[in-house]
């Protein structure tokens, strides 16, 4: 078996040492500077909006008005039109969640028409901490029960306030109008 040998290409000294990039980058650096000094750069609130990739200033401008559909925010439960909860601790989003953020305890429901035929969780918790928002748990649900929300405003200020449970979720959430039961759409 016969080796070709090649042989490798010179790099300059400019090359060695990325000169061309650096002096690239000082001179936009510069040249944003001085248009900033002569107070003819673009206006911050224009870019914002623009999808131009500047830095926003956050507390100033915000993303609210120009948040697109498909943004995901924290994982809710949602209601249905009649109040009921949508979830039937099927426990799908627990399994597919890739952080394993997601700890359901299946209950039953004792009240109603449905109460031996369907569950419902008795706990259901997110660690905001561990969650990645990834949309697997939206995805991944067959009751439509949980949802993405456009929320992207969470700070906690202790791990305790981080985990979300069942209540709270609910109050984030709300009630969702115009779901689609999956079973019943093709009566």
């Amino acid at each position: 078996m016969a080796f070709k040998t090649i042989k490798r290409p010179k790099i300059s000294l400019g090359e060695r040492f990325y000169l061309q990039s650096i002096l690239g980058g000082l001179w936009i650096t510069i040249k944003h500077l001085v248009l900033a000094l002569l107070g003819k750069s673009r206006n911050k609130k224009e870019l914002a909006g623009s999808g131009i990739g500047v830095t926003m200033q956050y507390p100033e401008f915000r993303w609210d008005k120009h948040l697109p559909e498909y943004y995901r925010g924290a994982p809710v439960l949602v209601k249905g039109e009649d109040g009921r909860e949508r979830c039937v601790s099927c426990q799908l989003c627990e399994f597919i969640c890739p952080a394993r953020a997601i700890t359901i305890t299946p209950g039953s429901i004792k009240e109603g028409p449905w109460g031996k035929v369907e569950k419902a969780p008795r706990e259901f918790q997110i660690d905001m901490l561990r969650c990645i928002y990834c949309g697997m748990c939206e995805e991944a649900c067959p009751e439509q029960a949980i949802f993405m929300s456009q929320d992207y405003l969470f700070t906690p200020t202790d791990k305790a306030q981080a985990i979300h449970n069942k209540a709270k979720l609910y109050e984030m959430g709300g009630t969702r109008k115009g779901l689609v039961n999956k079973w019943n759409q093709y009566k």
